[in-house]
């Protein structure tokens, strides 16, 4: 039974994507630093909609509640062919195996509507759940970045996980 559907980002979530970043903040904080108000949506929905990204938006089939989202980003094509990857999930809708089945969904378009060949996401180490997803998914850890990423005002440290086409086990 299929829990999940992805949804490209469009002008019309944002209503809906900014009051539950809002609501979420305790949830998100220190890991990532979604859109708060209109502005940084607009922000997004502008990276978003260029050649170079890709944002999904995991709902739950059955009354299209929000799960959470999915960003590929700096995706490059030529001889690299590989994206980076960030999400964040909602504390409403957490602990069902809804992130999981949204990145199944993911990985499957990221290597067979996209036709892209490797996944990388950067991971704070003390974000448990978001090692387990990854780990679960079938990502890799390849190394640790010290001081990788500003979030929150404050540069902070990532494991580096991947994964490449030929490691994905989903469907074709």
């Amino acid at each position: 039974m299929v829990r999940v559907r992805l949804d490209l980002l469009r002008q019309e979530d944002g209503p809906e994507i900014i009051a539950a970043n809002r609501g979420a903040r305790s949830h998100h904080v220190p890991f990532v630093s979604p859109c708060m108000d209109e502005e940084g949506f607009a922000k997004w929905l502008e990276v978003a909609s260029g050649a170079s990204a890709c944002s999904l938006i995991a709902r739950r089939c059955a009354d299209g509640a929000l799960v959470g989202v999915f960003n590929l980003t700096q995706i490059a094509r030529g001889n690299f062919q590989s994206a980076y990857l960030g999400y964040h999930g909602y504390p409403q809708t957490a602990g069902r195996g809804l992130m999981t089945e949204g990145m199944a969904l993911l990985l499957r378009h990221t290597f067979c509507e996209l036709g892209l060949h490797r996944v990388e996401a950067n991971i704070q180490p003390e974000n448990l759940r978001s090692v387990a997803l990854v780990r679960r998914a079938g990502f890799r850890r390849e190394g640790f970045s010290p001081r990788y990423l500003k979030i929150d005002d404050a540069w902070r440290d990532h494991e580096r996980w991947a994964i490449t086409r030929e490691d994905w086990t989903g469907p074709d």
